[in-house]
């Protein structure tokens, strides 16, 4: 195993948006490929017609390529193992159906819907097994010519595999370690269809992963309970060598109470579980995405790196290479991760400090103009600049008022709004406008005024030089009255900044305003 090119998958099925665990997969799968310069593979499973929606493949591969994962083989990446979407690869699993039933290692039944049903009224807990086949309609109770004539007449079937009971069956897992399973739990699982000509998942995984020379099967946790079937048809084909190793990651939990991460927990909550927004072309409901609520994908990237897996140190931000060079499977965690989508907005916010407030213009204009304000992008790094660092209040889901970080540059227009638009009103019982405005204070800002009409330039240096030196010779301390006078509440960033991007003209105006409403 150790002398083979390490090679590995992600094969979605395309029957809706890529869930956040889905990606997770991906990216443990990405580190897993680059870490020993190996190759990562595409692959749709679009075995099951029925649950096919359109638009979802191409949905998948648009969030890989915002995401930054890359592919080095598979669907619209091309390769030598092609094709690979297993609609388009029909006429191969039916070859390896065929010596399955050759070697009687599967068989073919008959059964009806109707007729399972009864069986299950008759069996409490029924299983199509080694001790309920003997009394079904099946390539095993019928005589040769009773099956070819039942074919010939057209009457659907399905072809399952035959498990024989009481052998415990040993699954390496890299994550988990020797998982075992006793077979005679095990159904036999339908491993083809007739009606649409079409393979399980079962089925068409194994053959795939063993023709595309996979190495490494990883995915989640749910796939565990199939992984002693998929050894068995290993061993059923004869290709027990080029096994691949199994690593099973744990669950996505919910933020808040018992059970997996669901879309209706990101409803409930207000974070998405879809990296981009998805509009369903059958009911047009539309899903919030990371991408459109302003998260950067590298951000999103780290986060999901540290749900389930520990690089062993307390290193939390991590660029795409030192998460290659630190992976390590062993070191994921057998018990589930809870999802904290506050975590997540931490490392947002962790990522667009890392960007000069240039790089967060565009966004911020867009927000601009829909609120009627042109500005530049010089004009609006500035406000970005003094207030970046700003927290945020907001109202928890058991209504409890919290505060946090900018986390997203849509963050920012609540704090920012008087940057752009003046206060026209001012509210005479708001706490900090009552204690910041006295009997006195329309004086005081009478002299202030008088003060700034001195200062030549208005920059932030020749304003701060002027105002203090006024103060220190009157005792004045004017700057919460002179906030309320420029911005009308109690935040904003340092007042000698404001003044000088406001400039002299509007910083006046907006003093004189405040002088002529409060008195």
């Amino acid at each position: 195993m150790s002398e083979r090119r390490v090679r590995v998958r992600f094969a979605p099925s395309p029957t809706g948006p890529l869930h956040i665990g889905g990606v997770r997969t991906a990216l443990y799968n990405y580190l897993f490929a680059r870490q020993h310069g190996g190759d990562l593979i595409f692959r749709i499973e679009d075995t099951d017609s029925t649950r096919f929606v359109p638009g979802a493949e191409e949905y998948i591969i648009e969030a890989f390529q915002w995401l930054g994962i890359k592919f080095d083989e598979g669907v619209s990446f091309g390769g030598n193992y092609g094709p690979y979407r297993q609609s388009e690869r029909r006429d191969i699993y039916k070859k390896y159906v065929q010596q399955l039933l050759d070697n009687g290692k599967a068989y073919i039944a008959f059964d009806t819907p109707e007729e399972l049903d009864a069986k299950r009224a008759e069996i409490e807990n029924f299983q199509y097994d080694a001790s309920t086949r003997g009394m079904m309609r099946n390539s095993l109770t019928l005589s040769k010519d009773e099956v070819d004539r039942l074919i010939a007449e057209g009457h659907q079937y399905v072809v399952r595999f035959k498990i024989e009971p009481g052998r415990d069956v040993h699954v390496d897992d890299i994550i988990r370690g020797d998982v075992s399973i006793n077979s005679s739990i095990l159904d036999d699982k339908v491993l083809f269809k007739s009606a649409d000509q079409l393979p399980t998942y079962h089925l068409a995984n194994i053959v795939d992963d063993h023709l595309m020379e996979v190495t490494h099967v990883i995915r989640g946790e749910e796939w565990l309970p199939s992984a002693p079937l998929h050894v068995l048809l290993y061993e059923a084909f004869g290709w027990s060598d080029t096994m691949p190793r199994f690593a099973h990651l744990p669950l996505l939990l919910k933020p808040v109470g018992n059970g997996k991460l669901s879309k209706r927990d990101g409803d409930k909550l207000g974070f998405p579980v879809f990296p981009l927004e998805w509009h369903d072309p059958k009911s047009g409901e539309v899903s919030s995405g990371y991408r459109e609520k302003g998260y950067l994908p590298e951000a999103v990237v780290n986060f999901l790196a540290l749900l389930g897996w520990n690089p062993g140190n307390d290193q939390e931000i991590m660029t795409m290479d030192e998460m290659i060079r630190l992976f390590d499977l062993s070191k994921c965690s057998k018990a589930g991760a809870r999802f904290d989508y506050i975590k997540g907005m931490w490392f947002n916010h962790q990522y667009l400090l890392m960007h000069p407030a240039i790089d967060w213009t565009p966004e911020f204009d867009k927000i601009l103009k829909a609120e009627g304000i042109q500005s530049t992008p010089e004009r609006e790094a500035q406000v970005i600049e003094m207030m970046k660092q700003k927290v945020i209040e907001y109202v928890d889901s058991d209504n409890n008022k919290k505060k946090r970080n900018i986390s997203f540059v849509s963050d920012l227009w609540p704090l920012c709004r008087f940057f752009f638009i003046a206060p026209e009103t001012y509210d005479k019982d708001d706490k900090f406008v009552r204690k910041s405005w006295k009997e006195d204070t329309a004086a005081e800002m009478d002299e202030l005024i008088g003060v700034l009409m001195a200062v030549d330039h208005f920059s932030v240096e020749e304003i701060k030089d002027m105002v203090e030196s006024w103060c220190e010779a009157t005792g004045h301390k004017p700057w919460n009255a002179w906030r309320v006078a420029l911005v009308s509440t109690g935040q904003g960033p340092d007042m000698y900044e404001l003044a000088a991007f406001l400039g002299k003209e509007e910083t006046l105006r907006r003093m004189q305003n405040a002088i002529a409403q409060l008195k």
